[in-house]
């Protein structure tokens, strides 16, 4: 006969990073003990927790738990079944305490993709090697159940695609940039006064923490090693509000996209800005929401939208995986053991596709003809092309060009040509079509 709850023995955390995140697992811990406990099979307690300061309120009751300084030595306490690391950080602490958990056969939740992004494979078989458990529901999409839609609901599929707005803020600048017709600067200025970009910007307008987040969801899907190395990133720093108008009066929404694909010459990953057609799901995605969208051989597309960040919608990821341990669940890392993760050969951009190419040409005779001989001798074909507006100085001219399906390395040596020609005043602005 099966224990009862209250008979088996409980799941034991140690706690590390009391900000939003920890914040929101232990009020749901504290608030949700007896549903967690019925659902589970077991109560799920905090033994202790760990955090850079003790005296700040933090709006819950930390009175019960045991306090350590250091979060290695959480890690390391024998009341600590699971370590739940919510520090954040690459390296440092957060690193230093996972591997100390792992060496210990302690089992591992975490929201920190950096940290997997960077040392996700040497991690991932250090958990396996002792034992361990290292799941990471949270770091990838905040809410949104995308990792375990991977390993466990379409492990039945082969992934031919994962394509996806990964980073709220990015959405959010872009949608009001074409909802209020305010420049990239304006919007900017906003969401950091709102507290919405990392203390670090770059992070969220570079594409930095999408890519993070693709890198796992890509090593899942294909099976193989995590490579954010060789990842294209490209933020959404040079998107004007005429980009915004442009695409939609074509019929498409600009996204900071990011897609993950496995082609004949390699595994393709990027995190750039796309215009994508208005009417599908990511073209309608507005504000800080994110949206992954899954492609399998037997399933078709399957579209995942929510929140992706804050505290409710992070902690409920991170107690997915809690959970998980708690009913006995054991799942590797990647979908598979590490010994069995492909090293995937990058392919830069293979795929071809319609670009479109925002030129400051100089406004004098003969450089529209320049511009179309460095795309012709370098294979690419134009399918329209256009003047349009003013630009801020009176002597050059913006120039609209959307081509017919390139490859970006023959649009590179174009653009190339064309700086090299001098008859641009400032860098070109090249924004992929994607079909979703």
């Amino acid at each position: 006969m099966a224990k009862s709850p209250s008979t088996k023995a409980p799941l034991r955390l140690g706690i590390a990073g009391l900000g939003t995140v920890g914040t929101g697992v232990i009020k749901i811990l504290q608030s949700k003990a007896n549903l967690l406990a019925a659902r589970t099979g077991r109560p799920v307690v905090v033994s202790a927790v760990s955090a850079r300061t003790r005296a700040k309120d933090r709006g819950v009751d930390l009175s019960g738990y045991a306090w350590e300084d250091d979060p290695v030595s959480l890690a390391l306490r024998d009341d600590v079944d699971v370590f739940v690391e919510l520090m954040g950080g690459a390296d440092g602490p957060a690193k230093a305490a996972t591997e100390a958990a792992l060496s210990m056969g302690k089992d591992v939740v975490t929201a920190n993709k950096a940290m997997l992004a960077l040392h996700g494979n040497e991690l991932a078989a250090q958990a396996e090697k002792h034992g361990a458990v290292l799941r990471f529901e949270a770091a990838v999409a905040g809410g949104i159940p995308v990792v375990k839609a991977l390993t466990e609901g379409l492990a039945g599929n082969t992934i031919t695609r994962i394509i996806g707005v990964m980073n709220g803020t990015c959405n959010y600048i872009l949608t009001r940039m074409e909802n209020e017709g305010l420049s990239y600067d304006e919007v900017f200025a906003a969401a950091n006064a709102l507290g919405y970009l990392e203390a670090d910007p770059t992070l969220d307008v570079g594409g930095i923490d999408a890519g993070h987040k693709l890198a796992l969801l890509a090593a899942i899907g294909f099976g193989t090693r995590v490579n954010f190395g060789d990842m294209v990133l490209e933020g959404i720093e040079r998107i004007t509000i005429d980009d915004i108008r442009q695409a939609a009066d074509m019929g498409y929404k600009i996204k900071l996209l990011g897609v993950a694909q496995m082609t004949g010459r390699g595994l393709e990953q990027r995190m750039t800005p796309c215009l994508v057609p208005d009417t599908s799901p990511l073209g309608q995605l507005d504000g800080a929401t994110n949206m992954v969208v899954l492609e399998g051989d037997e399933v078709g597309q399957i579209v995942l939208r929510g929140a992706g960040a804050g505290m409710g919608p992070t902690a409920s990821a991170v107690m997915s995986d809690v959970l998980d341990i708690a009913r006995g669940i054991r799942l590797t890392t990647f979908g598979v053991p590490v010994d069995m993760l492909d090293t995937a050969k990058p392919a830069v951009a293979a795929t071809p596709a319609s670009f479109y190419l925002r030129l400051s040409c100089i406004d004098k005779p003969g450089v529209l003809a320049k511009v179309t001989t460095a795309l012709g001798d370098a294979g690419v074909s134009i399918e329209r092309m256009h003047q349009y507006g003013q630009h801020d100085d009176p002597d050059v001219a913006p120039v609209l060009i959307v081509t017919d399906p390139t490859s970006r390395s023959s649009l590179d040596v174009a653009m190339a040509a064309m700086e090299g020609a001098n008859v641009l005043s400032e860098k070109p602005v090249a924004i992929r079509i994607e079909a979703v």
